[in-house]
């Protein structure tokens, strides 16, 4: 049975949980990166090859969640006046968290493909799927906007497929006969079967729809600086490839994970008070090991509801009390002020605390990719604390 490459130091459930998914299927190799963490049957950060699976649990529930970040031809200098109004203008013009469908409608060949949506068996979801596309949602989705090097801004966004992707997904966990829950075993499907001919289908419409939306959300905030794009990052981390490895053609399903092959870049954010870079994959016995893939971000320390404060059960009462959480708002606010970064909406589950730092996870991967350009954030919008999105990673 192959054994996984692990890189950095993580918790034995989440050791135990890439350990199960190894274990299922026919798997010919597996990695869990450093910013890897527990996730729904299937670690955030894990890496396995199939011979002919492909897994729903794998892949998730944000099928095609990932970054995209542009390259303007305006400095930071030039705009410093503004930051305020721009930062309020975009998220008046971008829909995040409750605001889950998007005040302007946006039209995309995607919706005229009947091929693929039939293909795919949703046709159902393409009325909710036009009228969010282009949203952002919560979590830990965002719009950042960046300061490279040279002074240059970047604009950065993570998201994925919205409630498309999450019902394609709920709706072939259920067919395959997946489980909910973190210690499950993967829902796997045959990819020359009937199902998994149609998960695939589904996989590539929300990838497809995924990509639509980062690029109109760049182009948007593009539009409200007044400026170009002059260069573009753009990957998906939560999607199955078919790639070679080992010498032969493998399903590479990656959750939290971005493809790193030789020259391929990515755009890896930190948290929202921690600097991002632009990377790129590099040869080696070490990356051909990690199937060529990296960190998609810092990775958490503590849960949502860790970094919260949690619910439990008074002893004595039987009522519920909240417990305190491992992160203060006003430490998270200090971060933010000493760092320079203005911040809309952005919960305590989302606060630099919560995370690890991007360049400690970077180094775990040395020798596998190497960084381009470093961006300091110095604007991020996010949801408010308290919206609710049924359809965040």
């Amino acid at each position: 049975m192959p054994q996984a490459c692990i890189f950095g130091r993580h918790d034995e459930r989440t050791l135990a949980q890439m350990d199960r998914c190894m274990q299922v299927g026919s798997v010919a190799g597996g990695v869990l990166c450093a910013d890897g963490h527990l996730g729904y049957a299937h670690p955030i950060g894990g890496v396995i090859a199939y011979e002919d699976h492909v897994s729903i649990s794998g892949v998730g529930f944000d099928i095609g969640c990932g970054n995209l970040a542009a390259r303007l031809d305006v400095k930071k200098s030039e705009i410093e006046d503004r930051v305020g109004t721009i930062v309020r203008d975009i998220a008046g013009n971008v829909s995040f968290g409750l605001g889950r469908t998007n005040a302007e409608k946006v039209e995309h060949p995607l919706f005229d493909d009947e091929e693929a949506w039939t293909a795919a068996a949703v046709q159902d979801l393409k009325a909710q799927a036009r009228n969010q596309l282009g949203t952002v949602g919560s979590g830990n989705h965002y719009v950042d906007l960046f300061e490279d090097e040279e002074g240059f801004v970047w604009i950065g966004v993570h998201f994925g497929s919205r409630g498309l992707g999450h019902k394609s997904a709920t709706k072939y966990l259920k067919q395959a006969g997946g489980r909910d829950g973190m210690d499950v075993e993967p829902a796997l499907v045959r990819t020359d079967s009937e199902l998994g001919e149609r998960y695939l289908a589904a996989m590539e419409l929300a990838g497809s729809y995924a990509y639509a939306g980062r690029e109109w959300v760049v182009d948007k905030v593009r539009s409200i600086l007044g400026a170009n794009s002059t260069d573009a990052v753009h990957n998906h981390h939560n999607y199955a490839w078919r790639e070679e490895h080992f010498g032969r053609k493998l399903w590479v399903v990656r959750k939290g994970a971005t493809p790193a092959f030789p020259g391929q870049r990515g755009f890896v954010g930190g948290s929202m008070g921690d600097d991002a870079v632009i990377l790129e994959g590099i040869d080696g016995e070490k990356s051909r090991a990690a199937l060529y893939s990296t960190i998609h971000g810092a990775g958490r320390m503590m849960s949502r509801t860790e970094a919260r404060g949690r619910f439990q059960r008074d002893p004595a009462t039987g009522k519920k009390i909240r417990m305190p959480g491992r992160v203060r708002h006003d430490e998270m606010l200090a971060w933010l002020r000493q760092k320079g970064v203005l911040l809309i909406g952005g919960g305590l589950d989302e606060a630099p605390q919560a995370y690890r730092r991007l360049p400690d996870v970077l180094a775990e991967h040395e020798g596998t990719v190497r960084v381009l350009h470093t961006l300091r954030p110095f604007a991020v919008i996010m949801a408010g604390e308290k919206e609710f999105d049924p359809y965040k990673d």
